[in-house]
């Protein structure tokens, strides 16, 4: 086949172009021109200079062409301004999963199609298998690298002209068949934090493009009464323990934002457990119909163990409430919830409210009907 790769310069990327033109395929590369600051030359940033140069030298030693397209519009309009308005709003983003929905498998597709490629492929760790008349979408073999989480808003098109060289490796195994190779990537570190934030962390880069958001505000304790003070909603996020500079006679955790009041509540440990949240947004790699109930297991963030619970999808099958078996700790709105029946990705959506914060109001639910 004809495949498109899309390629960040990193080792996956270049070990998933390796061992497709190892098997034959005509590969060409694609690097992506996302974000102003790809002039930066810090090799752990996916979207720098330096790495489309890396993904250039990968490509010259493997003799297959290498592109790159300009979509710093679309990803500014698309993923850089929904995370700050995210924040601003209280929420905790996944700029990845809206990277990935918006601009990195649409633009492939889009590029193979000028070129007459059959297929992209990109180095994600996960696999897509044709059964049941369907393409269904799997973790990847190796549990600390799998990626499926990130991927759970794929349409039937992009699984279906979709290709994981990589879901059937583990990374230690790829580093090895990289370094065999002698591929310029061999040694190259991992990708650390999101791409576009830049040496200022995620306060300054907020305060840069969003200085509305760096309104201060009171922080509260599980009474309502006032112990501190924060320095914008869009700097915390719920779970959050270090940076608070509140002085108290315990551990205090961020567990509920109010962006209408502009407060932020502190609670011990025990007061973030969430047994049940509710889940707009939801795309289905599975069959799943409105106002029907199901057993599934839910990661409520990339790093979570996943739990069972009980989905129960609202009449218009776009949001839902997920009563989970064992309570988690901090789910936070904004982040992904995805859910599984097995290896399998079955669907996944956006937490908008865990169930503690909206059993005396409705503040968060700014998405979607409250659940019953």
């Amino acid at each position: 086949m004809k495949i498109l790769v899309g390629m960040s310069g990193g080792v996956d990327s270049s070990v998933a172009a390796f061992l497709l033109k190892q098997a034959g395929h005509d590969v060409t590369g694609l690097s992506f021109e996302l974000w102003d600051q790809r002039c930066r030359t810090d090799s752990s940033i996916c979207c720098s200079q330096e790495s489309v140069l890396s993904a250039r030298a990968v490509c010259e030693m493997l003799g297959i062409r290498h592109e790159s397209v300009d979509v710093r519009p679309a990803f500014a309009e698309l993923v850089i301004e929904p995370f700050c308005r995210s924040y601003a709003e209280g929420e905790t983003p996944n700029p990845c999963v809206l990277c990935n929905r918006h601009i990195k498998f649409p633009a492939l597709l889009n590029h193979a199609r000028r070129i007459g490629a059959d297929a992209v492929a990109t180095g994600h760790y996960a696999r897509i298998e044709f059964s049941g008349g369907r393409h269904r979408l799997f973790k990847g073999v190796d549990p600390v690298k799998d990626q499926s989480y990130f991927l759970y808003a794929m349409t039937d098109e992009e699984l279906a002209r979709t290709v994981f060289p990589l879901g059937g490796y583990t990374k230690a195994e790829v580093r090895r068949i990289a370094a065999d190779a002698g591929l310029p990537s061999a040694n190259r570190p991992e990708s650390q934090d999101i791409c576009f934030v830049g040496p200022d962390g995620y306060d300054g880069f907020i305060r840069n493009l969003l200085p509305e958001a760096a309104e201060p505000g009171q922080f509260v304790d599980m009474s309502g009464r006032v112990i501190g003070q924060h320095r914008g909603i869009a700097f915390h996020t719920v779970g959050q323990r270090r940076g608070l500079g509140v002085a108290a006679g315990e551990r205090l955790y961020v567990v509920r934002i109010d962006r209408e009041s502009n407060s932020i509540t502190l609670g011990p440990r025990e007061s973030g457990m969430v047994s049940r949240f509710s889940v707009c947004d939801l795309r289905w790699t599975s069959p799943v119909g409105g106002g029907e109930t199901l057993r599934c297991a839910v990661k409520v963030r990339s790093t979570a163990r996943e739990v069972f619970s009980t989905l129960a999808t609202l009449a218009d099958g776009e949001s839902a409430s997920v009563e989970l078996d064992q309570p988690q700790w901090a789910p936070a709105p904004g982040q992904a919830a995805v859910f599984y029946t097995g290896d399998e990705v079955i669907g996944g959506g956006r937490i908008y409210a865990a169930w503690q914060a909206m059993r005396d109001n409705n503040k968060f639910s700014h998405c979607g009907p409250r659940p019953a």
